[in-house]
Order: C-alpha cells, then structure tokens, then sequence
C-alpha cells in the first residue's frame, strides 16, 4: 500500500483515529508521571536543585551508593565510562562534605551545584515561556490563514508534537533540563514550518485535494528526513564518540536535546500528514468551502 491509495481510499474521520490514539498514549504516560513525580516529565537538577557529580566508571552501582548512603542519591545512572550521580538538595556544610569525599575517592570528577531557590526561578521560567512561546505561534498562524479550523488544526499538530516528545522523554529516562526545554521550543518552530508548508500548498493552490497533499509530502518529508538524519549523527557522536576516544566522555546535555529532537521530528512527521493532511482534506471538501471558492 502507497502513500497515495493511503491518502485517497479511507476516509479522513477514519484515518485521524490513530494520531489521536497516539496522543492520548502520550497523555496517559504524561499524567503516570505527574501522578507518581508530581511533574508531567521528571525533572533535572536545573529544576529540582541539588547537585550532580560524574566520577570514572570504577566499581558497581551498588558499591557506589553504600559509599554515598550518608548523601540524599535520588539517581545513579552509567554513561559510557563514567556513572552519574544525582543528588537532592542539601546544606551547604553536607554540600562541602561530599565534594570533598568524592575528590579524594575519585580522580577526574565533574561536580555541579544548583542552590534551590535558583531552581525555582528556573522552573517559573520554563511554565511561563514554554505557554507563551505556543501562544504566539498560535497567533501568528492564524493571522497568516484566517481561518479557525486550519489555525486550530496547525496548533494541535504542534501541541502533539510537544506531548509526543515529552512522553518519550519519560520512557527514554531523559530529565527536562535547560537543554531539553530548548528542544521542545526548536519543535514548536519546526512544527509549525512543515505544517505551513502543507496548509499553503493546499489552501492556495489549485487541484485536487489529495493530488496537492501528495504533492507537498514530497518535499515535506524530504525536509523531515534531513533534519533526522543530523539529528541523529548527533546522537550518534554525543553517545559512541567516547568509545572512540577513550579521553572523551558521553555528552549527556547533547545526547538528551537530539533525543528529545529524534522523538519529536518522528512524531511531528506523523502528525502533519496524517493528523493536519486529513484535516485539510475533510475541510476542504465541505460544502461551504465549495461555495466559497466558487464565488471567488
């Protein structure tokens, strides 16, 4: 079955039950998570506050975390060649106490600390800019096409994409930090282009519904495929490279922003030529837009 016996032989209220089964996936793993961490997707130190140390991979898990029993240990997670560790918040005096037990344990040590109230600012952030970011998107889409239900449909699209990336955050073990918010933000906008690309080719030009998806999905996702193919030598490079050359070490904050943009440029190739195709092509079809074009 091609592309084009998908696009023409079922009907679109038929074909958009699985982007929205997809979604409502994605809304189940996202409301799990709040339920069980009180945030949709966990969050990282940035947001939590507390401290992070990587030290050589020399031992178990199990041996590290007995050493460190007297410390707050919310993670230990292996990177490569190297463990990470996450801690909770903690006093200053605890804080000096275990940067300088792990100095003289380990040689090589990576140690960052972030004071909560910083943190908090940071998360503040995050929930204003992150809404507003959509907000705005959402305007400018609907200034360009003045129509609701294209606008809206071009919005859900993005909003999908967002929910889709951030569920696979979950399953994935990625924690929303500085770096994956900025991912989900480049979604938005890239969200927004291919599906803009699509509606412009369909409101615009004349033809046949179907015959101007088709048309569009060429170019589309010929776009998408690029953008995955970089995205994913990306992670390639952040998460072999060290196996490569032993003096380097995983690339954590890179590995996570290109899983975060692996997941979602899937996820937003879905959504635009199943959910916002299919949505064009009943819209398009009614009968008030038939009138409409007529007169014109």
């Amino acid at each position: 079955m091609d592309l084009d016996e998908i696009i023409t032989k079922y009907p679109p209220k038929q074909i958009i039950l699985l982007p929205l089964a997809v979604i409502a996936i994605a809304l189940i793993i996202l409301g799990t998570t709040y339920l069980t961490t009180g945030s949709p997707v966990k969050l990282g130190v940035e947001f939590t506050g507390g401290t992070l140390v990587t030290v050589p991979a020399s031992g178990t898990e199990e041996g590290l975390a007995k050493d460190l029993a007297g410390y707050p240990i919310t993670e230990i997670r292996s990177v490569g060649s190297r463990y990470m560790i996450q801690f909770g918040p903690m006093s200053d005096d605890d804080y000096t106490s275990l940067a300088r037990l792990i100095n003289s344990k380990f040689n090589d040590v990576e140690i960052r600390h972030m004071g909560p109230i910083y943190s908090k600012e940071l998360q503040m952030q995050a929930i204003k800019y992150l809404p507003l970011s959509f907000l705005f998107m959402a305007i400018v889409v609907f200034i360009l096409f003045r129509e609701p239900f294209i606008s809206a449909i071009v919005a859900l699209c993005a909003l999908a994409d967002i929910l889709i990336a951030a569920a696979s955050m979950n399953l994935t073990g990625v924690n929303l930090s500085l770096g994956t918010v900025a991912a989900l933000l480049m979604l938005i906008g890239y969200s927004v282009d291919t599906d803009i690309l699509l509606t412009m080719r369909v409101t615009k030009r004349k033809g046949p519904v179907e015959e101007k998806i088709i048309g569009a999905m060429g170019t589309g996702l010929m776009m998408t495929a690029t953008s995955i193919a970089a995205v994913f030598s990306l992670f390639l490079v952040s998460n072999l490279l060290y196996l490569v050359v032993p003096s380097f070490t995983r690339m954590d904050i890179i590995a996570d922003i290109s899983t975060v943009l692996i997941f979602g440029l899937i996820a937003d190739m879905f959504n635009t030529w199943i959910t916002n195709a299919q949505g064009l092509r009943w819209y398009m079809k009614l009968p008030k837009k038939t009138v409409r074009r007529s007169k014109r």
